[in-house]
């Protein structure tokens, strides 16, 4: 496993909850269960850090970091403005080869849903998002919607069960109007699927 890999790992587990906020990261534990040696997991840990997952704390040392509402409204409204402007560029921008991967993910989505695999659906919305960016043609925001994805996908860790189907039903719109190569309808359902993602997690929020 190469640093790359074990830091995708790790933050795949603080997204799904095998790591809870507050949870001390320690070296040699994290060295056992993931197979590797203390070295990639420092490494790794570092740039957790750097990504605001993990936090060191004194006399504490590396713990997961705690999403604070705030940062989560953050994360909501610059998506809200970001991924709109994605899509728009997506619509005419795009490729085959992106159409066609995200028509995949899509029905890969809709499968795992169907089939009550709601743990898959995580990464292949992070991932759907991030071809999404890169069919902007924009490498830079390409980059920021990347980055962006991993604390989204915390963010909506929460998301209710029953909006997993409209969602990917959602998906479904968009991938229809990147093949149309509309960009202001790109722009509008990506606007609105987001909204919905918000109003469902505060809706969550307000209910816990």
């Amino acid at each position: 496993m190469t640093p790359q890999q074990l830091c995708r790992a790790i933050r795949d587990d603080i997204v799904r909850g095998v790591f809870a906020p507050g949870q001390r990261l320690t070296e040699d534990a994290l060295a056992e269960s993931y197979g590797v040696s203390r070295v990639p997991v420092r490494e790794a840990l570092r740039v957790l850090e750097t990504e605001g997952f993990a936090t060191s704390r004194p006399y504490a040392g590396v713990v997961v970091a705690e999403l604070s509402e705030a940062e989560a409204a953050d994360l909501l409204e610059i998506r809200a403005r970001l991924e709109p402007l994605c899509a728009s560029r997506a619509a005419l921008r795009r490729t085959p080869e992106h159409l066609g991967r995200l028509k995949e993910l899509t029905a890969l989505g809709l499968e795992a849903v169907r089939e009550g695999r709601l743990d898959e659906l995580t990464r292949l919305n992070s991932r759907f998002h991030e071809v999404l960016a890169e069919a902007s043609g924009s490498a830079l925001l390409t980059q920021l919607i990347t980055q962006l994805s991993w604390k989204i996908a915390w963010v909506y860790a929460v998301e209710l069960p029953r909006r997993a189907g409209d969602s990917w039903h959602e998906h479904e719109e968009i991938c229809a109007a990147l093949e149309a190569g509309d960009p202001e309808r790109a722009a509008r359902v990506v606007g609105e699927h987001i909204a919905h993602a918000a109003s469902a997690y505060r809706l969550r929020q307000r209910s816990s």
